[in-house]
């Protein structure tokens, strides 16, 4: 599986947020993405997702189910971690299971991922803003898609949630998935393709591509 742009832009607000990107990124193979605030790293995300319109360019999903849109073989965990306060720990991850799964999930299984297990009756509205991220976290364990779009995943993560995540990123990339994530620091792991995108809001004809490119 290849995840491809040619010459993306993304416009929103009657100015471009970035132009003329080009990258590339296969199974198994981790895409962070830098750049100073504004310069379009979660409008990427949701571009991939197809939240917002591709602007110009061509984004493509090679090898993927050719029946599936690219969204419906993605995660996207965004900053906002959409959760009912009203429902259980449970609750929450049990709508989002069955809103994006078409087998059944293991609950369970998947609060003990993320260390929430003990919570799982709790109501979502006592959840710290760190147990709100890690149960986000959860759907990525509880329903299994390849493509993983992660922005800012470590936010508001201390060191052994940290940890934990860093362990499934590892994980989904060894079984062959891919990882998209937006960031400002290091992702924790060794040796990923990074896309800058300063400057790419401003008017100009630079391009952003990843290296090393995938043959």
């Amino acid at each position: 599986m290849r995840l491809c742009a040619v010459d993306l832009a993304c416009h929103r607000g009657g100015r471009d947020i970035f132009t003329g990107l080009n990258f590339a990124v296969a199974s198994g193979e981790v895409l962070a993405v830098t750049g100073r605030n504004g310069a379009g790293k979660s409008s990427l995300l949701r571009t991939i997702v197809g939240l917002i319109r591709v602007g110009r360019g061509k984004l493509t999903l090679e090898g993927g189910d050719p029946e599936l849109t690219i969204a419906e073989q993605a995660h996207y965990l965004g900053h906002q971690d959409a959760l009912k306060p009203s429902l259980s720990v449970a609750e929450n991850l049990r709508f989002w299971a069955g809103f994006l799964g078409s087998e059944p999930a293991d609950i369970a299984a998947a609060l003990v991922t993320v260390g929430l297990d003990g919570l799982a009756d709790l109501p979502s509205a006592y959840l710290s803003a760190g147990q709100r991220r890690r149960l986000s976290i959860a759907r990525l364990v509880a329903v299994k898609r390849p493509i993983w779009l992660l922005d800012e995943p470590t936010s508001s993560l201390d060191d052994a949630a940290q940890n934990r995540l860093m362990a499934l990123l590892r994980s989904h990339v060894a079984e062959g998935g891919m990882v998209v994530a937006a960031t400002h620091g290091p992702i924790g792991l060794g040796g990923p393709k990074e896309l800058r995108l300063d400057d790419m809001a401003l008017p100009s004809s630079a391009t952003a591509a990843a290296e090393p490119a995938v043959p």
